[in-house]
């Protein structure tokens, strides 16, 4: 615990502050001897502003008053000199510039964020955007973004914005007004159904660079890093179908822009193997019969969590829809999904096949662990840093990256032969 004690006590003042300070702190006489009171009414007792830790009852090295004029008079120089070593200036010779190194080193200086900044035009801090930290796949996304960041010298300001619009917008504000040298929105929950409401990004976007994760803003001047959901969930849809599957559900939490991507590649993979199946019988897409399900219609709403879920396909089951995979936009729901099999008795993957998605941990505490595809969050953030680097130093780069998810074949699918 450290306090800071300001300015100058005169003899005049000093009783009196001794008396406040010895009531405040319980008379604690490691506090009152680490003050240094001096008794000779011809000096002020103390004259700068020091840190102490009553830890170890005594000053820290480097006050919080030492600043850059105190760095220019202990150096001997001007305080525009220590300005050009601060911002690293080519206009110092390399013994003045070590000089004044050493005088901060020796006073352990530590440069003001903001003091940087005017100099430089730069904060070296980057905004990062995210509805929810708790969520386990944004935590790891803001891990790999701050450390990526940081190995670049520069520093993190998050903000949890939740899912309102208006918060969202506030708090993006909120980090343009901290002088931040760019925006990463974490997550695809950014993009709004309605254009106008995007029109914060848009400005955004003009100000400073903004790359948007696993979301994509056509138009607006961001850069986009995403992952292909929609080409992932394909594959497993049909991969799911080669092996046996007959009524695939899928579940999703929102139709934000990966949601939405996600849904796309299930509804595309039913539809593909539903055409083949008619056509292989010399029939056309006209002669499907009309009473025969849509994709859409396998897709379901499920915004819950473990327990929640494995709630929503008993009731499912319940209101007679009958189904021998689930596949799901995230691992939770795949969770649930399993929790769900369990308690029916469904012996998995044989009885039923279940996907999720992100490979969190989610999927291998699970029992039996959880086929799942990789979205590569480590290569999502260090990507999306790399090419911010190059825009803030005056590279050209893509607006759009796209990668591929890797999948992961575990238990609750049936094996290849």
């Amino acid at each position: 615990m450290g306090f800071v004690v300001l300015g100058f006590v005169t003899l005049r003042h000093k009783s009196r502050l001794k008396n406040a300070l010895s009531s405040a702190f319980f008379n604690h006489p490691s506090i009152l001897r680490s003050l240094n009171w001096n008794d000779n009414p011809e000096k002020p007792c103390y004259n700068r502003a020091s840190l102490f830790d009553f830890n170890r009852h005594q000053p820290l090295k480097g006050g919080l008053l030492t600043n850059i004029y105190d760095i220019s008079k202990l150096a001997g120089v001007s305080i525009a000199t220590v300005s050009r070593v601060l911002n690293g200036s080519d206009k110092v010779s390399e013994t003045t510039r070590q000089k004044v190194l050493d005088v901060m080193e020796q006073n352990g200086y530590t440069p003001n964020a903001f003091a940087r900044g005017l100099g430089l035009n730069t904060m070296r801090t980057v905004g990062i955007l995210c509805a929810d930290s708790s969520d386990i796949y944004l935590a790891r996304v803001i891990y790999w973004l701050e450390r990526e960041l940081w190995k670049n010298s520069y520093a993190s300001m998050l903000c949890c914005t939740g899912y309102k619009l208006e918060e969202k917008e506030k708090y993006l504000q909120l980090l343009l007004s901290r002088n931040v040298d760019a925006l990463i929105l974490a997550g695809s929950q950014f993009i709004e159904e309605k254009d106008e409401d995007n029109a914060y990004l848009y400005d955004a976007a003009k100000k400073v660079p903004v790359f948007l994760l696993n979301g994509v803003l056509a138009g607006s001047g961001a850069y986009s890093v995403v992952c292909d959901d929609a080409l992932a969930v394909k594959e497993m849809t049909d991969e799911l179908l080669e092996l046996g599957c007959k009524r695939p559900i899928f579940l999703y939490r929102s139709l934000s822009y990966s949601g939405k991507q996600k849904l796309s590649g299930f509804c595309r993979a039913l539809s593909e193997h539903t055409l083949k199946e008619h056509t292989s019988q010399e029939n056309t897409l006209a002669d499907i019969p009309a009473g025969h399900e849509t994709p859409e219609e396998r897709s379901f709403l499920c915004p819950a969590g473990i327990p929640e879920t494995a709630q929503f396909l008993r009731d499912l089951e319940a209101r007679g829809v009958s189904f021998d995979a689930c596949l799901s936009t995230d691992d939770e729901l795949a969770a649930g999904a399993v929790k769900y099999a369990l308690n029916a008795g469904k012996r998995i993957p044989e009885d039923i096949q279940i996907t999720g998605y992100n490979n969190s941990l989610l999927s291998i505490c699970s029992t039996p662990e959880i086929t799942t595809a990789d979205n590569r969050v480590e290569f999502l953030c260090t990507t999306a840093v790399s090419l911010l680097m190059q825009v803030l130093e005056g590279k050209d780069v893509p607006e759009r990256t796209m990668y591929s998810a890797n999948l992961i074949r575990r238990a609750t699918t049936k094996s290849r032969k």
